[in-house]
């Protein structure tokens, strides 16, 4: 069955936000005061979005712009499996879309990657072909060094395009990817999902020019006691300016509940000072991928 949404999708946006929005009153963060329910007007980055093969027939591409517009998300960031669901994706909606290339193709999955054959010569020839913005979202379930000559080839792809390496990994790939070239652009997926909050501020500190998504992450920083979790308050106050929001599509269950996720993020971006909330939820986007990034994108392609 496919999937549909209504046209009017910039008198819906209001709509939906009224309906599935509980704010929490205003506190003090230092002398600052909490954006609060004005969060509901910012638009949206989605740094995390995949458009993956089983998501083609009942989420066809007009319905997942629909989706953004409905939730106020101008632009996004989109890797998929395999790439060509990017590619269907970013040529609907050039505006909207911002293409990064995964690994991910034939037999070619999460796991066994950088083993595959050719896999240099894949990766070389879709740069080539499409205006791909990042490598990944990939991921290095675990370090083997015997890797090393393709993460390098990899490497010397991104700094020759200027682009990012997007990573899922816990904090020691970082650190031996960092450890390969120091110069090297990372967005961080999920912020090391499963990794500690302490080591991912600790990492966040050591590399300066380390990016994170927070795909996935959004309980975890709102906490259970109707605010912001202590320590990572801490890490989105003081790495505002590498923070991006997330929704990671990964399976068609995502795109169903994707109004309660960017509900989520808008909730705790709410509990932030208007500047630190605006640089997380477009503004860090905005610079990082020298766009323009603004509601008037809505129902734009």
């Amino acid at each position: 069955m496919v999937f549909s949404i209504p046209k009017h999708t910039t008198s819906l946006l209001a709509a939906v936000l009224a309906s599935v929005f509980y704010l929490p009153a205003a506190q003090a963060d230092g002398d600052h005061t909490p954006i609060g329910d004005a969060v509901k007007d910012l638009p949206i980055f989605d740094a995390h979005i995949h458009y993956k093969e089983p998501a083609w027939k009942p989420y066809p591409v007009e319905s997942i712009i629909e989706l953004m517009d409905r939730n106020g998300v101008a632009m996004g960031l989109v890797s998929s499996t395999p790439d060509e669901g990017t590619i269907m994706l970013w040529e609907y909606a050039p505006n909207r879309i911002v293409p990064e290339l995964r690994p991910y193709h034939g037999n070619a999955g999460s796991s066994n990657w950088a083993k595959s054959p050719k896999m240099d010569a894949y990766l070389e020839n879709r740069l080539n072909a499409y205006p791909h913005e990042g490598i990944g979202e990939f991921h290095i379930h675990r370090l083997d060094y015997n890797d090393e000559p393709l993460f390098r080839e990899v490497i010397k792809m991104a700094k020759d395009r200027d682009i990012f390496l997007h990573v899922h990994s816990g904090t020691e790939p970082i650190r031996w990817l960092y450890s390969l070239d120091p110069d090297v652009k990372i967005i961080w997926a999920h912020a090391g999902l499963g990794t500690r909050a302490s080591a991912v501020y600790d990492l966040m500190s050591d590399f300066p020019n380390l990016v994170a998504d927070t795909s996935l992450r959004e309980y975890d920083i709102l906490g259970s006691g109707g605010g912001l979790d202590p320590t990572w308050k801490s890490i989105v106050i003081d790495f505002q300016d590498r923070l991006m929001v997330g929704s990671d599509t990964w399976v068609n269950g995502q795109w169903d509940d994707y109004d309660a996720i960017i509900t989520s993020n808008r909730r705790w971006l709410s509990y932030l000072p208007r500047d630190v909330a605006e640089k997380i939820a477009y503004k860090n986007a905005e610079r990082l991928f020298s766009r323009n990034i603004s509601m008037d994108l809505i129902g734009k392609r």
